[in-house]
This record gives C-alpha cells, sequence and structure tokens, in this order.
C-alpha cells in the first residue's frame, strides 16, 4: 500500500526509519534537528536510494559519484589482487591438478595389472632344463605388463623424457617388472627410452630416501643432545652402511646419493637396455653376483671353475637399493666415495661422468668397462637426470605396476 507524504521531508525520514538508519535515530534522541540535505547525505552514505524530488541535486551527484568511485577502486583493488594470487598460484594449482591426474591413471593401471594377475595360468609349465638354471626368490606373484601397456600409461600421465629434461618432475611410477616384450621394440631408440622412464623413477626414489636420511643425520650431528630414538636410529644406520667403530665420517661419506646417470648406465649395459634373461627372469639390473645355492640366476656361459649366479630379486626396485647399497658399502668403490665426498666438500655439483672412472673395479675389464659406461652416458645424454626430481605426492609412496 502506497504512503502519502505532506513533504520530501517526510519521505527522508520514513527511509531512514524503515532502513534503521542509526545515526539519524541517534540525532532525533538527543534532540537536534538536521536539514533536508544533511539527511540526504546521511541516506546516501548509507547507500540508500533517495526519492526522485531532491534539494541539492548537484551537490547529492557529486557525492554519489565520489561513493560509486570509491567502491570502484574497492573492487578494482580486490580484482587485481586476486589475479596476481590467481598468477602466484598457478604453478601450485597446475602441480596439484597433475597429481590428480598421476593418482588417477596411475591408479587405473594398477587395476589392470591387479586383473591381469587373476587370469594368469599358476601352474604354468616350465622347462626342466631352463628351471634348473633358475632359482626364482619366494612369493614371485608380480606380472609385467607389457610394452604398448606401458607406453599408453606413460602417454596418458604425461611422462615424456624430453619435459624431465626441462625440468619436469619425474612420475612415482615404480614398475615391479621390465615389460616382457621389450625386445619386440625395433626402434633403439624408443626402447632406450622406454628403459630410462622405467628405471629412473627407481633410481630418483632410493636417492630421495638418501637425503632424506642424509639431512637427518646432520641434524643429530648439529646437535648437542641426542633423544633415545634418535641414537637407535644412528646405531641402524651405521649397521646398513656397514660402518665400523661408530665413524661418523666415514657414515658421512658411504650415505649418500649414486648419480642417476651412472646408475641408469650402469643398468642399460649389464642388462642390455633391460633385454637381458637375468633382467627379464630375476629384475636383476646390475648384474650383480652371487654365491648363494638357493638364489640367483646361474649363466648358461659359466666357466666350469666359476660357482657364481647374478643375483634375483622379486622387484626391480630390490635390484636399484642392492646396487646402492654395493657401491656405498663395499671396499672396492671406496675411491669412488671418496671422490663424491670431495664434491660435497668443495660445494661442486655430484657429476656422474666424473666418478665414472673409480667404478674400474665393477668389471674385470676395469678400465674398458667404465670407457663403455662413460660412452653410455655421453651418447644419451644422461647427465641431465642428475638434476631430476621425483613429484612429491600427497601419499609419498607413488605407485607400483
Amino acid at each position: 500500500m502506497k504512503k502519502n507524504f505532506t513533504s520530501y521531508r517526510e519521505q527522508l525520514l520514513y527511509l531512514a526509519k524503515v532502513y534503521g538508519v542509526v545515526e539519524i535515530k541517534s540525532y532525533a534522541n538527543a534532540k537536534k534537528r538536521l536539514s533536508t540535505s544533511q539527511l540526504e547525505l546521511i541516506l546516501i552514505k548509507n547507500k540508500i536510494k533517495l526519492p526522485l524530488n531532491r534539494l541539492n541535486s548537484k551537490l547529492i551527484a557529486k557525492l554519489e559519484l565520489r561513493e560509486k568511485s570509491i567502491t570502484n577502486v574497492w573492487l578494482s583493488l580486490f580484482f587485481i589482487v586476486f589475479l596476481a594470487g590467481f598468477i602466484t598460484s598457478r604453478p601450485y594449482i597446475k602441480k596439484i591438478v597433475n597429481e590428480v591426474k598421476f593418482t588417477y591413471v596411475a591408479e587405473e593401471y594398477k587395476q589392470i595389472d591387479k586383473d591381469s594377475k587373476k587370469v594368469v595360468k599358476k601352474n604354468k609349465k616350465v622347462d626342466k632344463d631352463k628351471e634348473k638354471k633358475i632359482t626364482k626368490p619366494e612369493n614371485d606373484n608380480t606380472i609385467s605388463l607389457n610394452v604398448q601397456t606401458t607406453i599408453n600409461l606413460f602417454t596418458d600421465l604425461e611422462y615424456d623424457l624430453k619435459k624431465i629434461r626441462n625440468g619436469q618432475q619425474v612420475k612415482p611410477v615404480y614398475f615391479t617388472k621390465l615389460p616382457k616384450d621389450i625386445k619386440s621394440l625395433g626402434d633403439t631408440s624408443q626402447k632406450k627410452n622406454l628403459f630410462i622412464q622405467i628405471v629412473l623413477p627407481l633410481i630418483l626414489a632410493e636417492n630421495t630416501k638418501i637425503l632424506e636420511d642424509r639431512k637427518k643425520l646432520f641434524k643429530i650431528l648439529n646437535k648437542n643432545f641426542n633423544t633415545i630414538g634418535e641414537r637407535i636410529w644412528l646405531k641402524r644406520r651405521f649397521k646398513e652402511y656397514k660402518v665400523e667403530d661408530s665413524d661418523l665420517a666415514e657414515l658421512k661419506t658411504r650415505m649418500d646419493i649414486i648419480p642417476a646417470s651412472i646408475a641408469i648406465a650402469q643398468a642399460a649395459k649389464e642388462s642390455g637396455w633391460g633385454t637381458s634373461r637375468f633382467a627379464l627372469e630375476g629384475n636383476a639390473l646390475f648384474g650383480q653376483w652371487t654365491w648363494s645355492k638357493s638364489a640367483g640366476i646361474e649363466p648358461i656361459d659359466k666357466d666350469e671353475d666359476k660357482s657364481h649366479k647374478i643375483l634375483a630379486f622379486q622387484i626391480l626396485r630390490a635390484s636399484v637399493k642392492a646396487y646402492k647399497n654395493n657401491l656405498n658399502t663395499h671396499k672396492g668403490y671406496k675411491e669412488f666415495r671418496e671422490a663424491r665426498a670431495k664434491l660435497r666438500q668443495e660445494e661442486k655439483k655430484i657429476n656422474g661422468l666424473e666418478l665414472t672412472k673409480h667404478l674400474d673395479r665393477y668389471a674385470a675389464t676395469g678400465r674398458e668397462y667404465t670407457k663403455i659406461i662413460e660412452k653410455i652416458i655421453v651418447q644419451n645424454d644422461l647427465t641431465d637426470f642428475d638434476n631430476a626430481k621425483l613429484l612429491s605426492t600427497k601419499s609419498k609412496k607413488g605407485v607400483s605396476l
């Protein structure tokens, strides 16, 4: 119902009452009379639309313009801050999106792998002569994806070595076995790239763990007092790195990374880029020997006076871990560790190519072996991966396939 007003002032007072303008009410309580212009100004200040028959139109228009200008300034500032925040957070948002995509796609392929295991015949016949020469690890229930499925997975994850060389983080996909049909890849370059894509996350995962342990070690050493938990942790690290007499200097020398370029090159050499019998049947990437009668793969062309086997593993990562432990603890690689420690002391980059010459005792051919490793590193630009980092997902465990 429309209300009839006897004056313009009465309209203004009515609007103040309807909208509950406290300022006008306080003036009324103090028995102070406000002019019509003052009433208009207060109503405008409170963003209340005035009746059409205004008294001081120019002044009112000016004040309204000022109010609108102030509002526009605040809106502009808010928009600029929002835009700046969006631009700044874009890499973070992109990283989160990549992590979500990685988790979704990797888990999808993991389910495919699980489904494949269900259809594998448990009692598959094995050639008797071959069975005598191979002693597989117990409880071997893993299965390898084929080459095309592996390529599809890496494509879906946008896991590209060119991007890794340009600084993109490596997706933590941990293969338990190499593709069984990797030999079928006729393109040598494609086969090499696929092999690197498979072993790189495994190598970086071990190096990441070493760096975390190394950081914790130095944190403990810089403290005046260590807790019981820290002392137990130290005791376990001395045992892991085979350090006698609790020699902290020796532990610091041994507890360090193996450059990715060296690890990839040696894995490529020892496994024939993932095509050797030892790699495909025993997950043996680095050709490590064992004299155990219960484990390992016996070489077919082994000399009669030799009793060694090639150490077999349940999964590929176990092979990488054993290789890391070998270089960091065996007395034959003392020079390698000392050269690496020297680079640390001089605050230089841990360069794989520079350290290869200290691995001459890894094979019987000595210096010729290290030349081959150097050649593999140079020809395939493997030092590009010495700075590679793993994508840090929420689980920090990655996905095993």
